[in-house]
């Protein structure tokens, strides 16, 4: 029988869609899984398709070509451990493992020094995109051993999304490249997910700026984000907020947005990046007020209750409908700014901390297509690093300052409106907030550690001459 040219290991939808896609692309896959029912499933499909559904580990493994390249899409954590523990033992030097989930980095980190003492190529693999993009193509942020990438970069290739493609005349750029040593692709796809928590949770509060504040209908809210998706902030999650106040319930007639319980589910990696960049010393507040926006709406109940106790102004704002719409939109683009420099800031210090050497305008370009934050304006951010590669921070760069600066007006006066409405905007105000802090000449920390060197003796520094003083403030 024909050997297979890779092999996925766990099908459940990620890893069914993902060796649907290398098998649609020319490459015959073999899976494997714990659940029979998942294996009869690939089954199923590959009475039609180049595929080898296996029932046993060991048959598998005498199914793929050599060296072995595999796949695991099983979840993150001692799930993985599980998986690489049964596995190793039937591995030859030179055989390539695969983690294609979501696992946090040290996690990788860890995992790449043990299989490389024994031989065995590993490589972190960021997958992004959901279900479908799995299917038609994600984008794909692999890291580790680099004759891993080299191994695995025309399968990648092939499947990975595609920029700019034009049938019969270009294939387009593939939303796929090597981001570096060890944990480095699960970095990246860690604070991708961060990134993707800040956009959320933007979108969100703009969406209860427009409707509970201005009283625009779920038709009205469509139509404007269906506009807004076709300027500065087109992008895939502007594209679905569109669709998804056009959806009614087939049961009850009503909007199903307006159905859904308003607690907002998390999986970790946003809480991950907030983690790390504690560790690093890097300020991404937009992205942690997301993250603590997620946590908060989880107090359903206490919300209730201090809903009944609590006052403050009714979420109702006056003034010019398009007015305020055009408002909104400028902040929402300005906020985005802000926490993607965050984002990219925490890749920077990342890079430098664990030696990663990333390459950003490589890493927006493989954003651009396929992945959940995929957005018109990352061709902006891929070409600011060209310009400057170790660019500080975002806003800096010329032509987002640009952008900054003609609308940073608006972002005040939303911020303004929510805070007057009794309207939370914490993602909004954390993006203003970090906006004039990066801005500011001159900041109170002095009086902070006036503070640190009056109760614990922890010295400070002048301004007018150099080393370390303590003053006896008593």
């Amino acid at each position: 029988m024909e050997k297979a040219n890779f092999g996925v290991m766990g099908l459940g939808v990620m890893g069914k869609m993902l060796a649907l896609n290398m098998e649609r692309n020319g490459f015959r896959v073999a899976g494997y899984d714990l659940d029979l029912e998942k294996v009869r499933a690939f089954s199923a499909e590959s009475a039609t398709k180049n595929l080898i559904a296996c029932e046993t580990l060991e048959a598998f493994l005498s199914t793929l070509e050599l060296p072995r390249r595999i796949l695991m899409m099983v979840p993150a954590g001692k799930p993985v451990d599980g998986a690489i523990a049964s596995i190793k033992p039937h591995l030859a030097k030179g055989d390539l493992l695969i983690d294609g989930g979501n696992t946090y980095f040290p996690d990788t980190e860890r995992r790449s020094k043990e299989l490389e003492a024994a031989g065995i190529i590993y490589i972190g693999t960021g997958v992004s995109g959901g279900e479908q993009g799995a299917l038609w193509g994600p984008s794909i942020m692999p890291g580790g051993q680099p004759e891993a990438w080299e191994l695995v970069k025309p399968i990648f290739e092939a499947i990975a999304a595609k920029v700019g493609a034009v049938p019969g005349v270009s294939p387009g750029e593939p939303c796929v490249a090597y981001m570096g040593p060890r944990g480095a692709g699960h970095y990246v796809k860690m604070v991708h997910n961060g990134i993707e928590y800040g956009d959320m949770q933007l979108i969100a509060e703009a969406y209860d700026i427009l409707h509970r504040g201005l009283g625009l209908s779920n038709a009205e809210l469509g139509e404007v984000f269906g506009e807004w998706n076709r300027g500065e902030l087109e992008s895939y999650l502007i594209e679905i907020t569109a669709d998804i106040f056009a959806k009614n319930d087939p049961e009850t007639g009503a909007a199903v947005v307006d159905l859904i319980l308003d607690e907002a589910a998390q999986k970790g990696t946003g809480k991950w990046t907030s983690q790390n960049a504690l560790d690093l010393g890097a300020p991404i507040p937009t992205i942690n007020a997301a993250v603590e926006s997620r946590i908060i709406s989880a107090y359903k109940e206490e919300r209730v209750a201090a809903s009944q106790v609590l006052t403050g102004p009714e979420p109702r704002i006056a003034g010019d409908p398009q007015a305020i719409i055009s408002a909104v939109r400028d902040a929402l683009f300005a906020a985005k700014i802000c926490s993607y420099a965050q984002g990219f800031g925490l890749l920077r210090m990342a890079s430098k901390e664990y030696d990663y050497n990333l390459n950003y305008g490589e890493i927006a370009k493989i954003w651009r297509g396929g992945c959940i934050i995929r957005a018109r304006f990352l061709n902006d951010i891929r070409a600011a690093f060209a310009r400057t590669p170790d660019l500080a921070n975002l806003m800096v760069d010329v032509e987002f300052a640009k952008m900054m600066n003609t609308r940073q007006a608006s972002l005040r006066k939303v911020v303004a409106l929510a805070a007057e409405s009794g309207i939370p905007a914490l993602a909004f105000s954390s993006a203003l907030a970090y906006y004039d802090a990066y801005r500011s000449a001159r900041l109170p920390a002095n009086l902070t550690q006036a503070q640190r060197d009056y109760f614990g003796a922890h010295t400070y520094r002048r301004v007018d001459r150099e080393g370390s003083f303590h003053t006896e403030w008593q």
